[in-house]
């Protein structure tokens, strides 16, 4: 066998397994192979075996340890592969202490979703020493996910709002600016290198009635990490439209409405905390009572259909719901993680109703917000965009 291929199988095989490859190796490919092995046979050893700064020893060394593991996976291998290692150690409780609890263990993680996830399940647990790190882990994160999702998810509401109320004397916040330019092109002055608007275009003003509300309905437990976080992004891009009312609540055995932290996603993410039962029927309960245009709102609900509570009524106000006017979706997950487990008797019966029950990907929520304002068939729309309907 060649060589390199030789060392590809030692890599993978990694430990005991690999003595077989009768293959040495020597730096970098030393160095990968004991960063994978540190973490990957941590469950047989039950102890993280990663050798520390020169100089270093005595009781103290996991610390030194895990801080210079941070480094080199980095150094070995790319971010997305960073990511996956990261996320596997966060899995191990006693490694999570360690890169949660040290200030700065955790200021040399690689912030994503699943980091920003951990730490909202942990709360209050977070020491004191490192809240404010926390804060800024989850702070870079929000950073990097509005400048990546804000401008589609505003382009693609804002496109399918109903122009028939257009204003079409707006102040400077309710301007149309893409149809007012559009309109306007035939009245370009290449002299001033300007437009003149003879026609401008806007929506609706924001004391007026609001064109659609927006409930975004999302389940807190555990296994919902990832779908709260981008619920919490897009939650708070919406309500930056005006012509759109946005709501957000949150549950888990209670329900807590966090509309009025919308205007700051980290201050909305650390509102939550994940964890514990399910009450789908008093969250659906609740939502109930802040809707007052039926045939105008799109109640959004991120849960994976798994009720601790009532479910005869749970069931009930699903119906009561629908046959109010009310436009419910229902998905499973709002994150890149795959296929969740979910509810199947549950999205059975939501599927009898019409309601499409589907797991969603960030880049596509905002298409799919579009193609539910404008009234499109979800259904289709799913199989356009090779969504798979669960329930049907």
């Amino acid at each position: 066998m060649h060589e390199a291929t030789l060392k590809r199988w030692r890599l993978i095989l990694g430990g005991d397994e690999a003595d077989g490859t009768d293959v040495k190796l020597s730096g970098d490919e030393a160095g990968m192979d004991a960063a994978l092995d540190a973490l990957y046979e941590f469950e047989r050893k039950q102890k993280f075996d990663y050798p520390g700064e020169k100089g270093q020893g005595g009781s103290e060394r996991s610390q030194p340890n895990i801080a210079r593991w941070l480094g080199d996976i980095r150094r070995y291998f790319p971010q997305s592969v960073v990511q996956v290692i990261q996320n596997d150690a966060l899995k191990q409780p006693e490694l999570q202490r360690k890169l949660m609890f040290e200030p700065e263990i955790l200021e040399q993680t690689t912030p994503d979703v699943h980091l920003v996830a951990t730490l909202l399940e942990l709360g209050t647990m977070i020491p004191s020493k490192t809240k404010d790190t926390a804060r800024r882990v989850v702070q870079k994160v929000v950073d990097d996910l509005m400048q990546k999702l804000e401008q589609k998810t505003i382009q693609a509401i804002t496109g399918a709002l109903h122009r028939s109320t257009r204003n079409r004397r707006p102040r400077i916040q309710e301007m149309d600016w893409n149809t007012t330019i559009r309109k306007n092109l035939k009245h370009y002055q290449p002299e001033f290198k300007t437009i003149i608007p003879e026609q401008r275009f806007g929506f609706g003003r924001k004391n007026r009635k609001s064109l659609k509300d927006i409930v975004l309905c999302v389940d807190q437990s555990g296994s919902m990490g990832t779908s709260v976080v981008y619920s919490g992004i897009f939650g708070a891009v919406l309500a930056t439209i005006p012509t759109v009312k946005t709501q957000m609540v949150v549950f888990d055995t209670a329900v807590v409405d966090l509309t009025e932290e919308l205007k700051d996603p980290v201050d909305l993410l650390f509102g939550v905390q994940l964890g514990g039962g399910t009450d789908i029927n008093l969250a659906l309960k609740y939502c109930q009572s802040i809707v007052t245009k039926p045939n105008d709102t799109i109640l959004v609900m991120i849960t994976d259909l798994y009720e601790g509570g009532n479910e005869r009524e749970m069931r009930q106000r699903m119906q009561d719901i629908t046959e109010a006017g009310i436009q419910l979706i229902v998905l499973l997950a709002l994150n890149d993680d795959g296929s969740p487990s979910f509810d199947r008797n549950n999205a059975h019966f939501l599927a009898k109703l019409g309601v499409p029950v589907f797991a969603c990907t960030p880049d596509l929520f905002p298409d799919l917000m579009s193609a539910a304002i404008s009234r499109q068939d979800l259904h289709q729309w799913a199989g356009e965009n090779e969504v798979v309907l669960k329930g049907a």
